[in-house]
Parts: C-alpha cells; sequence; structure tokens
C-alpha cells in the first residue's frame, strides 16, 4: 500500500477530510460571529459564545470555550479595552433633595422602579445630551430624549414617553441623581401629578445611582454613541439605532443572558394571567 510519511493513504485522505470539515465549520462560525459584529461590535465574547452555543456545538465536543477565544483573537474580533468615562452632576441648587427609596425596596417586576440619568454626545457643532428612563427589574430603557440644552425640556420629554408606554404608575419608584434637572418643580411635579415616588441618590455615593450610569456607558462603548457625530439629527438616528439594539437584541448578565424588552415583556404577560 503506498504511504505518504508513513501514513496510508486512506488514513490520509480521511484526516484531510476532517481538516476540511473543521475548517468549513469555523469559517461558518466566524460569519455568524461578524453578523453580530456589524450590529454590535463590542458585544463581550463570552456573550457571544452564548448567542451561538448551537453553531458551536457543530464544531465537536473538543471545542471549548478556550478554543473559542483563540479562534476569535486569531482574526481580530475580541472586543478592545473599553475606555472610561467620567459622570458629573450639578447639585448646587435650591431645590428640595428627596431621599433614597430605592436602597430599601424589592423589585420584583418590571415598572416598579425606574432609574434615570443624563449623559453627553459629541457632535462637530456641540455637545448634545441624553436623557435616559431605564426600568429597574427588565433593564429595558422605557424613555429617551436627545436635545441640544442641558436643560430640564430633555429629561421631561424622556419621563413622558417612559409614562406614555406604562399602564400602572401608582407607586412606581422613579430614582435618579440630585442633579437640577431631576429636583426641579416642572420635573417633580409630573412625578407626582402620575402619582410616583420621588427617589434620589446620597450624596457621594457613585453606587446610588449605578443601572443608570451603567446604561450609559454601554450605549457609548458597544454601541458607538462616544463616536464624534456630524450634527443633532446624526445624533439622534444613531441614539434610536443604539436603544433598539440594546433592548431587543444584547444579551444581559444580570438577565441570565436574556434581552431587556424579553424580559419585560414576559413578565407584563405574567402578571397579567394573575
Amino acid at each position: 500500500m503506498c504511504r505518504y510519511w508513513g501514513v496510508s493513504r486512506q488514513a490520509y485522505y480521511k484526516g484531510r477530510g476532517k481538516r476540511d470539515i473543521k475548517a468549513t465549520q469555523y469559517s461558518l462560525l466566524l460569519d455568524h460571529v461578524k453578523g453580530i459584529r456589524k450590529s454590535q461590535t463590542k458585544m463581550g465574547t463570552l456573550k457571544i459564545r452564548h448567542e451561538l452555543r448551537q453553531q458551536i456545538k457543530a464544531c465537536g465536543r473538543g471545542f471549548g470555550r478556550d478554543k473559542f477565544f483563540e479562534l476569535l483573537r486569531k482574526h481580530d474580533l475580541l472586543v478592545k479595552r473599553r475606555r472610561k468615562y467620567v459622570v458629573t452632576t450639578n447639585s448646587n441648587h435650591p431645590f428640595y433633595k428627596y431621599n433614597n427609596k430605592l436602597s430599601t425596596a424589592s423589585v420584583t417586576a418590571p415598572d416598579q422602579a425606574w432609574v434615570s440619568d443624563i449623559t453627553y454626545l459629541r457632535t462637530r457643532e456641540r455637545f448634545v445630551y441624553l436623557s435616559l428612563v431605564t426600568d429597574l427589574y427588565s433593564r429595558k430603557i422605557v424613555g429617551w430624549n436627545v436635545d441640544v440644552s442641558l436643560g430640564v425640556e430633555g429629561s421631561i420629554r424622556a419621563l413622558n414617553k417612559a409614562i406614555k408606554q406604562c399602564s400602572d404608575k401608582i407607586g412606581l419608584i422613579h430614582h435618579s441623581d440630585r442633579g437640577i434637572q431631576y429636583c426641579c418643580y416642572a420635573y417633580t411635579d409630573i412625578l407626582k401629578k402620575h402619582g410616583l415616588n420621588i427617589s434620589m441618590g446620597d450624596v457621594g455615593n457613585c453606587y446610588d445611582n449605578a443601572v443608570a450610569e451603567r446604561v450609559n456607558g454601554i450605549l457609548k462603548s458597544e454601541f458607538l454613541l462616544d463616536t464624534e457625530f456630524a450634527n443633532y439629527n446624526d445624533a439622534v438616528k444613531a441614539t434610536k439605532e443604539a436603544i433598539h439594539l440594546y433592548n431587543f437584541e444584547r444579551p444581559h448578565w444580570s438577565l441570565n443572558l436574556d434581552k431587556p424588552a424579553i424580559v419585560h415583556s414576559r413578565k407584563m404577560k405574567q402578571d397579567l394571567k394573575w
């Protein structure tokens, strides 16, 4: 029998066939990874692994986490280190600062507690300001607005969007920092009108509004809202797309790798059955 490098012809072609199959499986897997990267360029590798667990299973029993990381590293598909952002709040104002009600609350369903925050976006013309209202249980962004001013108007528009989509607001906790936008009468009067409980973080405690600030960071670092946009309209368009992807396609560790919109909708349907 003819042999190549001490290996039989049959074994040689069988081995080459397996390598070809494995190369095809890896290529298909990389295509799936690149597909995710097109819309979510900064999704973590472990989350992608979870999303593609069926495709990874097809690569064989020996293809574990380390090999998946190595494959992505080889093709430059690992996420680069993220930049950190500093969030500042102007709490030097005469308006009443409310106590922290969220620290002792038990949140077990959507629309029991919202967290709000403001961050900036860059355009070539000026800074613009993104106001967000996020449901604490599901992590879904339920209200948002981009405004050219840091005044209260943008925060009110985001709040009104959140209120409009919520059927039962009585007793819902609205938590924020002690910035002037959230303490001024124009804002707190709306909260009181709809029966929301007003809650604010303690001075100097960076963890009191951590979820809201974390959402800001995700939108910037994973969905590229830290980009400098050409103008206000481009910033609004990018924000709308980023929030849709965040709500409907981004898995969260805090949700057992489920998506915010799915968790929000599922829990609301379960409560209606009761």
